[in-house]
């Protein structure tokens, strides 16, 4: 499409440039060029109404940080601040900017005003409104229900939901979807639970294939290059390992022996996407580690605050294009504490798949 209405990214930037973000201030193409460390022939061919070049995300990126501050151009010449020189103000207009750019440069319709302030519209616990969406969390074994307290049906007090694994991460994760997706119905239920149609809705599944056997299913069916091994006992360490033979690579937690128990320092996590096998135009989402502190930092890397945006933003990027993928993460653990890993910088990232081609 050759007309102006068929290049909104191109009227944006070049509206931006010329006084669109602050009235009054014209910028040229050379002085952009500049401040992003690009050639102003880029500049112009992203403006062009009758080229086709976009921007890669990474230079959206720039643009949105260049454009949410008019400290940019306080002193010449031009240029673009660090995301730490940021304040709180700029970067929620770094990232309207960014958010509104990203959909244009996919051609998808602009948001309303009042949608650009949807902090799940970039998430990828967002699904397509009215479709059923079905959580499956671990269920403690029977000889670690029976140590809890409440956890009997016949107690007064019985609690419920003390019969899952993994609750931090549940609780965490069910607000999150639920807030994600108001005109959804988000459900909760056991392996043992699951019905024929949570099958074909769009799954999560929280916890390994010790204690979640629609996990070590779903897994296989999958044929994914990643497997994760079984623990013998409680105490033992599991893995995940890609490959055979002499090309067999192992990632295992960290832990340290402290007063004949395990201390765990490091565990490792796996966060897999793909069309659901049962329903092609559902997903099944999988988020496991080898210990229950593993399966609470992979969903907080996409539930928490401060991190959800840049690596929901991270995943969209690496694997564009791509319905199926994986990453196994290593979460951190300190004092007792996770840390919420983020997965811009490489060393929280054990594993991905597909391999990056470059």
């Amino acid at each position: 499409m050759n007309s102006p209405e068929g290049r909104p990214l191109a009227r944006r930037l070049r509206e931006l440039r010329e006084g669109g973000a602050w009235p009054g201030k014209h910028i040229t193409q050379a002085e952009l060029a500049a401040a992003l460390g690009i050639s102003v022939p880029s500049v112009s061919s992203w403006e062009s109404l009758r080229q086709k070049a976009k921007p890669p995300l990474k230079q959206l990126e720039a643009y949105a940080t260049f454009f949410a501050t008019e400290r940019s151009v306080a002193e010449t010449p031009y240029r673009v601040l660090g995301y730490g020189q940021l304040t709180g103000e700029e970067r929620a207009q770094r990232e309207k900017l960014l958010r509104e750019l990203t959909e244009l440069r996919e051609d998808a319709p602009v948001a309303k005003p009042a949608a650009l302030g949807d902090p799940y519209a970039q998430s990828p616990w967002r699904f397509t409104p009215n479709q059923d969406i079905t959580i499956v969390g671990s269920e403690l074994p029977e000889r670690l229900k029976g140590k809890m307290p409440l956890a009997d049906p016949d107690d007064p007090d019985f609690v419920d939901v003390y019969k899952y694994a993994d609750l931090d991460a549940l609780v965490e994760l069910h607000g999150h979807v639920r807030a994600a997706n108001p005109a959804s119905d988000v459900h909760l239920r056991t392996p043992a639970e699951l019905a024929t149609d949570d099958y074909t809705s769009h799954l999560i599944l929280l916890g390994g294939v010790d204690w979640n056997f629609v996990t070590q299913d779903l897994l296989e069916r999958a044929e994914l290059p990643v497997r994760q091994l079984t623990r013998p006992e409680d105490n033992d360490l599991s893995c995940f390992e890609i490959g055979t033979g002499a090309e067999l690579k192992r990632f295992l937690p960290k832990v340290r022996k402290t007063g004949g128990r395990l201390l765990l320092l490091e565990d490792v996590a796996l966060f897999y996407r793909a069309p659901n096998p049962f329903n092609a135009k559902r997903t099944v989402t999988i988020c496991n580690g080898t210990f229950g502190r593993g399966t609470y930092g992979v969903v907080r890397a996409l539930t928490d605050a401060r991190f959800r945006d840049r690596n929901a933003e991270y995943l969209r990027t690496r694997f564009t294009g791509l319905d199926e993928f994986a990453l196994i993460s290593r979460i951190q653990v300190v004092n007792g504490l996770v840390v919420t890993p983020d997965w811009t910088l490489p060393l929280t990232k054990a594993h991905e798949w597909p391999v990056s081609s470059t």
